[in-house]
């Protein structure tokens, strides 16, 4: 019996390909909670924590230029929104320091962090891991990315979301407790990042319910949008 598994991958938008396209395949997604002082106080938590890293599943990725409509997730009754740059790792690294980490990035994309908050709050309560509340299908809906090389990165970049046409969170990215820099660096003592790898920088404040027929628009600096809509939930 041959079983052959496709991998997830994202499209990649950059001025050198031409009429080419090109796919990102993704590896591993790590994301970084509490980066933003007002979403960790908004949440209860303070903004001097260490910062708060977990994982997502390969296959929790959702490329939005192709899928347009992300089922509800089962299981809750109460999904949040999270608008977050992430970061596209394109060489493999171990213990990196902050001077040599933007050597390691590939490029950036802008997406989401959706979160059964719910069970998420239950989790905290009972001391549990968040892999049911943060480890679901197409729960990482992402947009394009765009190598660095082809576009600007400013420090103080918008980074917006709304929800059918009306602004929920509004910051920039300067706003990030812990540098694009500095995260590269602390997850790199832990894990070895290899091309394929994003990180999902964290939220700023405004995170909030949605629900089935929202429109999802989420902007960053000139990054291509992020946009969605929520759809039923699956029954099979």
């Amino acid at each position: 019996m041959n079983i052959v598994v496709t991998s997830p991958t994202l499209t990649i938008l950059s001025t050198n390909l031409g009429t080419k396209s090109a796919r990102f395949p993704v590896n591993r997604i790590y994301c970084i909670g509490g980066n933003y002082k007002e979403h960790s106080i908004e949440m209860g938590h303070s903004d001097k924590d260490s910062p708060c890293i977990f994982q997502k599943p390969s296959d929790a990725i959702v490329d939005t230029t192709i899928q347009a409509s992300i089922p509800y997730p089962p299981m809750t009754k109460d999904v949040h929104h999270e608008a977050e740059l992430v970061v596209a790792i394109g060489k493999q690294g171990l213990n990196i320091t902050q001077q040599d980490a933007m050597r390691y990035v590939y490029g950036y994309a802008i997406g989401a962090d959706l979160n059964r908050r719910d069970l998420q709050s239950q989790a905290e309560k009972q001391g549990k891991p968040w892999a049911v509340a943060k480890g679901f299908d197409y729960s990482a809906p992402c947009g394009p990315i765009v190598p660095k090389d082809d576009m600007d990165l400013q420090n103080d970049a918008k980074i917006s979301l709304s929800v059918n046409g009306k602004m929920k969170q509004n910051s920039t990215i300067d706003h990030m407790i812990w540098s694009i820099p500095e995260m590269i660096s602390i997850l790199s003592q832990y894990f070895r990042l290899k091309p394929g790898d994003l990180i999902f920088t964290g939220t700023p404040a405004g995170v909030g319910a949605i629900h089935v027929g929202d429109e999802i628009k989420i902007e960053c600096g000139d990054l291509p949008p992020c946009v969605f809509t929520v759809g039923e939930p699956e029954k099979d």
